[in-house]
């Protein structure tokens, strides 16, 4: 590293002495043309490097410039590659560029196929790495956030390997999966939860064990015509991932590191000590108590002032390292890389680590058969701590806390259950519930297929695949005597807790297709993709539990005294299909594509085992209709599509159809129980796609622009039905109601300056109307969490958006007795649970995204900035930390000092009352604006001149400083309006509940390329 580091320090010393030497400067002359048919090039601009020097080629293509001869000139055209060349003895200097490989003409994925991005007539989004390549993100999830219209990526909170929802044109599902499928290199991976266990909603993130950095492209299939060739799993959305492949060539190594910090991105401010102690003796003195007899004592409650948030909290260090190799040569590629990444939570003793390997092979063994393989190895430690609405939490409690009590004693030691100074429930000690826990999650993940592929004649290619996406999970849990659960919990005992649990989650899968490709004449074009696949899945799951250790010494199973719980379980499931795809095109301006798939799926009874999902798609290229020659000076493409189709859902648990029965015991006999009702009618779940793009290019790709306009609707909802308890059940898995979502989407990209300088702009918008439509009944289903006054803070209703909150409405503060108003929506005079009604929802009215690039000579400037507009969040912290007295063991935040004291005051937030519950009610009073406007990342980096780093070997150098979550705009007064307690929840989004906010990190990398 430090022979390195001297190696860039010497080489941006030798490149300020650059052209100190005077040398005799000369004319020079020459012409520009194309390679593929040597047609003179106009306009091509020919600049001296280093020099405000420059010159444009004329209409045949001939350019004039002066130039020394130690001088670099550098040719630059839109659309085709730049080109450098030395003077040197030369006065003429005649040059071919060579067309880039652009947007249109780009092969894209589209499923079992591949086809040119001009071509393709579904809804299809493609992200290239590059974009986010300096964004330091920790999951191939997590890294399409504000990169594509109508996809909605949430980080749920800033724990480093936390849980991302992902949705692809709103929610199509009440109870079963609303997450896109995600394929990687032709295998469907496991997503969202790996752990067994999740903390107060919060979970971790399976993709997060996959490397970002080993990622080509991704590309998102969002309409019916695009996905419906997936099937049952494509109703959310598919997420095609293709990793990094070798090309022919010489071998190019590259070596990457990256080092920084992350901190949190604000601070709840909360009250002090004497501050906190001042409304607590109001709030005791309103009900009418003596705050004396409460032991609340100026002077000696408040002689300690803990920060609690401070206490728990730290600046964490980021650090990455990455080694890659490609070449190869016609006829073998590969592909080799080894990554470690090592990231500190910004909560103490919470840490995510990862290495991972992968290698990629693809040989042509004669001119018809090639085969290959693609191999990724990960390994994951995820040490956790409890957060968000945990009781015994680290970010929660310390957000809680009162100041009153310390972290440590005189000695310097934690202060537990058994000492005098503990706060005991439900304060605990933040700090010891950091420190002393070990929640580690172990996690290896083997992703792989091996490929064959054979031309049986120039027209017919056959394709096999065998694929594996292997996860095995380990979890290691121990919660010592000095900790609230191990140590205060009395059902535990006091002597210590700990849970160790297990976990294999494994899908092979093989794939065969048999592609037909021809083309008639000079105008028709036909290809056809007929396949099968078959996907096995098996999920193995075992823990157990014990108590009562020797002592704190002993942290494992083994040593527990009582090892009173355990289980084991196994499932195999399993899906099997058939499918086909058919595109056809005439004079490449009519084109035509349908697509089928008949998925069979073990979820669901004999008799409503298969599904099928057809679609439809037909596109038409005007700019190539002769009535448009007039515009063809800068129009390059103009194409109309518009598909129909269907897509189905199966994610729910296993073998839902059936009625189970379970192990009891009565009166210490064993026996079998009926836990499940069944329902041989189960079937899919069903979403009908309608969708109208538009796709242009103009001025040889200078504007390019995509807009669609969609409408979606899924019926036979996979649902949980609420029957009468008196049927020894509450519900049963059935196929209930109806969901809309209707959308536009516009993406625009721009070329705004292609000189010296270079700024291009990627913009995103899209709106999604989510309702729901028919439900069983029309009474409202309750969901998220209980709420005083009201029963829920969450709602499900016909004729209202997914995430809709419920709750009294807020009318404000009485100025003559300080009691919160609210609307009496029945007129009975008497504020209750028949007042609450639909004070707001989750949805957004808008999500995007915009990146700006600037370039100049060896500098690059990349900003991006995220927004989410019109969304509400539910601030829950506030029913505890502004509760108006309800409850005196929790801090109350700064908002408070606002609080209404006297007759006249005129306020937002009600008078404190010790243990009055009435002015705490779940009201639109904790609904808040949740739009916000973020600069997501901020990139400055600098390449060095190659022709200074020859005399190396090295074929470049590029130095960046990256800041990500840098600044945001917003009304919400919580620290963050991006998180979302309940991790990947439908129905209960965007609530902030103690919720650890999103993290800031800087960082400085160096990429080094052989």
């Amino acid at each position: 590293m430090h022979k390195l580091l001297s190696l860039v320090v010497t080489l941006i010393v030798l490149a300020g002495f650059t052209g100190s030497a005077y040398s005799q400067s000369r004319t020079v002359t020459g012409k520009v043309t194309q390679s593929e048919d040597n047609s003179p090039l106009p306009g091509v601009n020919v600049l001296v490097r280093g020099s405000a020097t420059g010159a444009l080629a004329d209409v045949e293509g001939n350019y004039t410039i002066s130039a020394e001869p130690d001088a670099v000139l550098v040719f630059s055209f839109i659309g085709f590659a730049p080109y450098e060349v030395r003077v040197g003895n030369q006065t003429t200097i005649n040059v071919q560029l060579t067309a880039l490989v652009t947007e249109l003409n780009q092969v894209v994925v589209t499923g079992y196929n591949t086809q040119q991005a001009r071509d393709v007539i579904g809804s299809i989004t493609t992200v290239s790495a590059d974009r986010v390549k300096d964004i330091p993100v920790v999951g191939i999830d997590q890294a399409l956030q504000g990169q594509a219209a109508g996809v909605q990526v949430t980080q749920s909170s800033g724990t480093p390997g936390g849980g991302i929802s992902v949705r692809v044109r709103g929610s199509t599902s009440i109870s079963a999966s609303n997450r896109p499928l995600f394929v990687v290199d032709g295998v469907p991976v496991e997503d969202g939860q790996l752990a067994l266990r999740e903390f107060g909603g919060q979970n971790d993130n399976a993709l997060a064990m996959l490397n970002p950095k080993d990622i080509e492209s991704y590309v998102i299939l969002k309409d019916a015509n695009a996905k419906a060739i997936y099937g049952s799993r494509g109703a959310n959305g598919v997420v095609l991932v293709t990793t990094k492949r070798g090309k022919s060539g010489r071998t190019s190594i590259s070596a990457n590191v990256e080092r920084g910090l992350t901190e949190i991105i604000r601070k709840p401010d909360l009250l002090n000590s004497r501050e906190l102690l001042e409304l607590q003796r109001e709030a005791v003195i309103n009900a009418g108590d003596d705050p004396i007899r409460q032991g609340l004592i100026p002077g000696v409650t408040d002689a300690v002032d803990t920060d609690w948030v401070d206490a728990i909290l730290r600046r964490g260090v980021y650090q990455q390292y990455q080694v890659s190799a490609s070449g190869g040569t016609d006829r073998t590629r590969f592909y080799l890389s080894g990554n470690f990444r090592d990231e500190e939570g910004v909560q103490l003793n919470n840490r995510f680590l990862r290495f991972s390997g992968t290698l990629n092979l693809d040989h042509n063994a004669t001119p018809r058969l090639a085969f290959g393989t693609n191999i990724t190895i990960s390994r994951l430690r995820n040490d956790r701590v409890k957060g968000d609405n945990f009781l015994d939490g680290v970010y929660s409690g310390a957000i809680k806390s009162l100041p009153y009590y310390a972290p440590y004693d005189e000695q310097g030691k934690l202060i537990g259950p058994d000492a005098p100074g503990y706060a005991g429930f439900p304060n605990f000690n933040p700090v010891a519930q950091a420190l002393l826990p070990r929640f580690q999650t172990f996690a290896t993940k083997i992703l792989g297929n091996l490929y064959a592929s054979y031309n049986i004649t120039p027209s017919l290619k056959f394709r096999a695949q065998l694929g594996t996406d292997f996860n095995d999970v380990i979890e290691d849990q121990f919660e010592s005597s000095a900790t609230a659960i191990g140590g205060y919990l009395p059902s535990v005992g006091g002597r210590g807790y700990g849970i160790y649990s297990t976990g294999v989650y494994a899908i092979f899968i093989n794939t065969n297709t048999l592609t037909f490709s021809r083309t008639i004449g000079d105008k028709h074009n036909l290809i056809g993709v007929a396949g099968t696949e078959i996907i096995p899945r098996i999920d193995r799951t075992s823990s157990v539990q014990g108590r009562l250790f020797p002592s704190d010494d002993f942290t494992y199973i083994t040593s527990a005294g009582i090892v009173d719980a355990g289980s084991s379980f196994l499932l195999r499931s399993g899906l099997a299909s058939v499918f086909g795809d058919f595109n056809y095109s005439y004079s490449d301006r009519y084109l035509v594509r349908l697509t089928a798939r008949t998925d069979g799926s073990s979820r669901f009874g004999e008799n409503r085992r298969f599904g099928f999902f057809p679609s439809a798609s037909a596109g038409w290229r005007i700019s190539s209709e002769p009535f448009m020659e007039r515009f063809s000076g800068f129009l390059d493409d103009l194409k109309l599509r518009v598909s129909y189709g269907f897509s189905g859902n199966q994610g729910i648990p296993e073998f839902q159809f059936l009625g189970t029965f379970s192990a009891a015991t009565y009166n210490g006999s064993s026996g079998t129980g009926p836990s499940r009702l069944g329902n041989a009618l189960l079937q899919w779940e069903s979403t009908r796609e309608a969708n109208i793009g538009l796709d242009a290019s103009f001025w040889n790709g200078r504007l390019s622009f995509t807009a669609d306009v969609y409408d979606n609707y899924t019926s036979k909802l996979l649902f949980a039905e609420p029957i009468p308890l008196t049927t020894g059940f509450g519900s049963v898995q059935g196929n209930i109601g109806n969901i809309a979502n209707q959308g536009v989407e516009l993406s625009v990209k721009t070329v705004n300056l292609d000189r010296t300088v270079k700024w291009t702009t990627d913009f995103n918008i899209s709106r999604n109307v989510n309702t729901v439509v028919v439900l069983a009944t029309d009474d409202p289903l309750f969901r998220g969490y209980d709420a005083t006054g009201v029963g829920s803070t969450n709602v499900v209703v016909p004729s209202q958006p997914l995430g809709t909150f419920w709750g009294l409405r807020f009318l404000g503060v009485d100025a003559a007795t300080g009691d919160a108003i609210y609307q009496d929506l029945n007129g009975d005079g008497v504020i209750g649970p028949d007042d609450a009604q639909v004070i707001g929802n989750a949805q957004p009215d808008f999500i995007g995204g915009i990146t700006n690039k600037v370039s100049w000579r060896g500098f690059e400037l990349s900003g991006f900035f995220q927004f989410s507009y019109g969304n509400e969040m539910l601030n829950l912290s506030k029913t505890g930390l502004l509760n108006a007295g309800e409850d005196l063991n929790t801090n109350q935040m700064r908002e408070a000092l606002q609080r209404w004291r006297r007759p006249g005051d005129i306020t937002h937030v009600p008078r404190y009352v010790s243990g009055d519950t009435y002015n705490n009610q779940q009201s639109s009073r904790f609904l808040e604006d949740g739009s916000y406007l973020r600069l997501k990342n901020l990139t400055l980096g600098y390449n060095l001149p190659a022709d200074l780093l020859t005399r190396y070997k090295v074929s470049s150098i590029r130095v960046y400083a990256s800041g990500t979550n840098l600044w945001t705009l917003t009304r919400y007064s919580g620290p963050d309006p991006e998180v979302s307690t309940l991790d990947g929840s439908t129905t209960a989004q965007g609530i902030d509940f103690f919720t650890l906010p999103q993290v800031r990190t800087v960082i400085l990398g160096l990429t080094v390329g052989f």
